[in-house]
């Protein structure tokens, strides 16, 4: 067979490839610094953005600088102080206009001037500790406290983070959630105003209000993780870009501030992740626990889960994320299903709902019953989660059912909740595996 040869990479090519690079490496670092620079979060991510406009235009004509981080940090505090230079003339046009209507509004608007034009003045050259690598840090875990801050909504948490911490475009996010690219957009841009709005300060907060925003900001990259590991819609069970992305922003976060529930939330990261070469079959099928090939485990990824969780234990014991991590510790040490410590994984299941009581914890507990006790016992705590009304949206319950009931032997029953499952699922690699176990419907009965 004839080797078809790749066309050469154009240094326009090569220079976007490079930018692509360094912005998803640094761009957590260069927000931060500016936006330590600016005192405005919203002007600190549009110059940044400017500035790589501009170096795909310069890189190719004239090399990539030696430093590309401050070249790109040192564009964009040029472009913010163009920005300021122009608020501050169209103040003055205003205080202009101003003097012509009213005397004393007049002197409220130069005072204004006067204020704007002295931040100006004093920008250039004002901050020498702008790349003082022992800030950086205290601005990238500023910055994640910004992105993650409470008086966002759920997804613009989640948008914001990716796009200013995690580096990731518009379109990257969009794809990531299967949402248009104009609603990322949109997200951003509200967040943003949001933010402003809200005098958000650009700062590491203290105190109880410190443990707030870190819970926050671990909710956040949770999600993120989750819907990479899990994804809710789509044709793709996994999506390995979003997964990595929030291991690495969660390691990020544990170097930054290395409290035991981060470093619970990086092990469950990295232990379930470590699972992904083999839940995923040759044409892209969910592969269900019992039926993984252990071997394709990643062993190195487990070590590191491990050691994360044995820094995970506070003063009064695991969080919420450390648990979910021992659990998944319990998978990731057996040699199989049947050899796995699930009476371990009950108890432990009993411990997360009375610190984080959910249905889905509940939900969780009963398969590990089932595993440890057997199917009958696992089925009335589902039973008893269908008349509570808990989960009935989702195909969660209805493919444990199915699975509880096809244990026991009730196979029409059990059909009839994996089509249930299956209806309600939105992955449609998930759905195609909730439709082959129910299998083909039953002969008709002759007359």
């Amino acid at each position: 067979m004839a080797r078809v040869d790749r066309p050469a990479l154009t240094e326009q090519d090569r220079a976007r490839r490079t930018v692509e690079a360094i912005w998803r490496i640094e761009s957590a670092r260069i927000v931060g610094a500016l936006t330590r620079y600016t005192r405005d979060f919203e002007l600190a991510e549009d110059v940044a953005q400017e500035a790589l406009a501009a170096a795909l235009v310069s890189w190719p004509r004239d090399g990539t600088p030696r430093d590309p981080a401050a070249w790109l940090i040192a564009t964009a505090r040029r472009r913010a102080i163009d920005a300021y230079r122009r608020r501050a003339g169209r103040d003055e046009r205003y205080a202009a206009l101003a003097h012509g209507l009213a005397e004393g509004e007049a002197t409220s608007g130069t005072g204004a001037v006067a204020a704007t034009t002295s931040i100006v003045a004093g920008e250039p050259g004002s901050d020498p500790g702008m790349f003082d690598p022992d800030r950086i840090e205290d601005d990238v875990l500023a910055l994640m406290f910004v992105a993650c801050h409470p008086v966002l909504s759920r997804e613009a948490r989640i948008a914001l983070t990716l796009r200013v911490v995690g580096g990731l475009t518009s379109e990257e996010i969009a794809r990531a959630f299967l949402v248009p690219v104009a609603t990322v957009q949109a997200r951003i841009s509200r967040a943003k105003k949001t933010l402003a709005a809200a005098h958000v300060p650009f700062e590491v907060p203290d105190g109880a209000d410190r443990a707030d925003r870190l819970s926050s900001v671990r909710g956040v990259l949770y999600v993120i993780f989750t819907e990479g590991s899990s994804a809710t819609s789509g044709d793709d069970w996994i999506r390995h870009d979003l997964a990595r992305e929030a291991v690495r922003l969660t390691r990020v976060l544990a170097r930054l501030a290395p409290e035991p529930e981060t470093f619970g939330l990086l092990a469950l990261l990295e232990l379930t992740a470590a699972r992904f070469p083999a839940r995923v079959g040759p044409s892209g099928e969910p592969v269900l626990l019992e039926d993984q090939d252990r071997r394709r485990w990643d062993r190195a990824t487990i070590v590191r889960g491990r050691a994360a969780l044995r820094r995970a234990v506070g003063p009064s014991g695991m969080g919420p994320y450390a648990l979910q991590a021992a659990i998944a510790e319990c998978h990731a040490v057996a040699s199989s299903v049947a050899q796995t410590d699930w009476e371990r994984i009950v108890v432990l299941y009993e411990a997360l709902g009375r610190i984080a009581p959910s249905p889905v914890v509940d939900l969780n507990r009963a398969v590990a019953v089932a595993m440890a006790h057997g199917p009958d016992l696992g089925l009335r705590i589902v039973d008893g989660l269908v008349e509570q009304g808990q989960l009935a949206g989702t195909h969660l319950l209805p493919g444990v059912r199915g699975e509880l009931l096809a244990r026991l032997g009730r196979t029409a029953e059990a059909r009839g909740e994996f089509l249930r499952a299956a209806e309600l699922c939105g992955n449609a690699a998930e759905r195609t595996v909730l439709t082959r176990k129910a299998g083909p419907p039953p002969p008709a009965s002759g007359r």
